[in-house]
């Protein structure tokens, strides 16, 4: 079978609004797709943008990571910026069409064949891997097409690229364009569609079909989508006897972790989470800021901090078992907002039965004053909140109330999550003892002393 070569493009679209970190997942999430080559953005910043490739490369050791460059100055960065990249390419794009040399390169045919010799031979000396890239390639005139692409190939380049920039050519002529201008081409073709009118898959695969080398995608852009042409390539395969390195069963995965990072539209949407959605289930892969968005959802507002640490205690839990909501809610109890406790529990004591009111008598130390409470409630751990309202002087809203064994056996020990609401914000707490009111009362008191912090 043919193996057709996936050049993902997605750093290439937008990547202005993206974080370093951002930027580098997606990279990540990329290499573990087993994408051919992951292609940046020409270097723009020379300190963030070289540090950005640099730090890419100690860990994309499968796909080629390549640069775009326009001038000898962007090849020389990216030069550098691949010095330690085990698989790095510089591509240099440059416009084909009579509008787009003068507008962008203001430059005359002939003056556009010798920069492209110029440039291309200049990368060559650099690195090996050299690709020429023709923009908006479907609306140059043939004849200098022809002669821009012999020029780079003569004088070094390893891949060449039409691009259909504009959109402009059905499916089937614009194979038939392709195979015109690339006929006694002696490199592999790869080919990139913009989706202006919803064609670029169908021009690709045509273009594949009739003997296209390799294809240009984004898992989030303008041109053929990663998700789609890559399940196209598998559904059709074994019939074209064509294939691709892309790991199908990570495929869906993959796209959406990428969406979500970039703010995209995805296939499942953190967004439309509620408490009661606890069939949602969160591994490993899902980065800081999924699991950011889940626990907003739950109704935190949590610091930076606080986020880091959930994330970190996430991570731990998710390496053994995928985590539902209801174990994220329990995680963000546990470890986020933790504080001083203002209200520390030395005493409880509980009288119910089936005769008499449930009542509870709660003893405190604050900052060394014994404070003491008494009251009847609707049951007993009901009687030993409002015992603590009384001692504090202020009563919380009781957003949710949780309670679990997480032992077992006669001596099992019991977990308790407490959610109380203050001035519009959640407040969690969590506690955990082998009586269980004891574990709702501490639960309860954790998260009274976090929103007492937090006043103060």
């Amino acid at each position: 079978m043919k193996q057709i070569k996936i050049t993902d493009t997605t750093l290439c679209a937008g990547s202005n609004n993206l974080s370093f970190k951002e930027k580098l997942e997606i990279a990540r999430q990329l290499e573990n797709l087993a994408v051919n080559v992951i292609e940046v953005p020409k270097i723009e910043n020379q300190k963030t943008d070289i540090l950005l490739i640099k730090t890419m490369a100690s860990f994309v050791k499968k796909s080629v990571i390549s640069v775009e460059a326009d001038s000898r100055e962007g090849i020389l960065d990216a030069q550098e910026a691949l010095c330690n990249a085990k698989n790095g390419r510089i591509t240099i794009k440059l416009p084909t069409s009579p509008v787009g040399m003068e507008y962008t390169c203001h430059k005359k045919s002939d003056k556009m064949l010798e920069f492209i010799k110029e440039l291309v031979s200049f990368a060559k000396e650099k690195i090996d891997d050299v690709e020429f890239c023709a923009l908006d390639a479907t609306r140059a005139e043939i004849d200098f097409l022809k002669e821009a692409l012999k020029t780079a190939v003569n004088n070094g380049a390893n891949i060449v690229t039409i691009c259909d920039t504009a959109a402009e050519m059905m499916p089937d002529d614009f194979t038939a364009f392709v195979n015109e201008v690339t006929f006694d081409i002696n490199v592999p073709i790869n080919v990139s569609c913009e989706n202006k009118n919803g064609l670029s898959i169908a021009s690709a695969i045509m273009a594949v079909k009739n003997g296209v080398d390799g294809v240009k995608t984004s898992a989030s852009g303008s041109v053929c989508d990663l998700y789609t042409f890559s399940n196209l390539i598998r559904n059709c395969g074994v019939k074209y006897q064509i294939e691709s390195s892309i790991k199908i069963t990570e495929l869906s995965r993959t796209v959406n972790q990428i969406s979500r990072i970039i703010g995209g539209k995805e296939n499942a949407d953190l967004s439309a989470v509620t408490l009661s959605d606890n069939e949602l289930k969160l591994d490993q892969n899902d980065t800081q800021e999924d699991i950011s968005l889940a626990v907003k959802k739950l109704g935190y507002d949590l610091s930076d901090d606080d986020k880091i640490k959930v994330y970190e205690e996430f991570l731990r839990v998710a390496k053994k078992k995928n985590v539902g909501m209801r174990e994220l809610d329990a995680i963000v109890a546990s470890v986020a907002l933790q504080v001083p406790s203002t209200y520390q529990l030395v005493s409880y004591v509980i009288n119910n039965g089936n005769i008499i009111s449930a009542s509870a008598q709660i003893t405190l130390n604050k900052n060394g004053e014994i404070m003491k409470g008494i009251e009847i409630g609707d049951g007993p751990i009901d009687a030993a909140f409002v015992a603590i309202d009384s001692i504090i002087g202020h009563h919380y809203e009781l957003d949710d109330f949780q309670i679990q064994s997480v032992t077992e056996g006669k001596e099992a020990m019991g977990s308790a999550i407490v959610k109380l609401r203050a001035q519009g914000k959640l407040y969690c707490g969590t506690g955990i003892s082998t009586d269980i009111i004891g574990a709702s009362i501490r639960a309860y008191l954790n998260a009274v002393n976090k929103i007492v912090y937090e006043e103060a």
